[in-house]
């Protein structure tokens, strides 16, 4: 059985990063982790786990929603990416992220013949954990949330 850690005093404003032009295989799960993170604050990047996303971006420019990411990015407490899917855009925003100071945790599934890049696995500012359903990765965001709010609170 797992702890279910009560939501932090302060409500935490949170960016998820997916993949979204690089695949959207992924973004039903993407929605139950967002709704999971619900639990700890705002999901300012919730349409990622938006079966529609795409159709409903077609009518931005690609200069406005790399201004309004950004934004969201620099307003957020932290970062969890989920990173199976191959992404650019998630690896910048890892990286932007990262150079901002913002607490990072990504999450990815093992796939056969399909590895994690270095630039994750070896990025010891990263906090990085495999995951292999749904359940899982809800306890490891769970816990990644409840040591930032010890940090936070310090």
């Amino acid at each position: 059985m797992t702890d279910i850690a009560p939501p932090p005093a302060k409500a935490f404003s949170i960016y998820f990063a997916g993949a979204i032009r690089a695949g959207r295989d992924d973004a039903s799960l993407y929605a139950d982790l967002i709704r999971s993170l619900g639990r700890f604050g705002t999901v300012l990047t919730a349409h990622v786990g938006d079966a529609a996303l795409l159709a409903v971006e077609q009518f931005m420019t690609e200069a406005e929603i790399f201004q309004r990411d950004m934004q969201w990015l620099a307003a957020a407490d932290f970062v969890v990416a989920e990173v199976s899917t191959p992404s650019l855009g998630v690896g910048f925003e890892i990286g932007m992220a990262q150079a901002l100071g913002k607490e990072i945790c990504c999450l990815y599934r093992r796939q056969a013949g399909r590895g994690l890049s270095a630039m994750i696995l070896g990025n010891q500012a990263l906090s990085v954990h495999a995951y292999a359903d749904c359940r899982q990765a809800e306890q490891l965001m769970t816990n990644f949330v409840a040591a930032f709010t010890k940090r936070y609170e310090r």
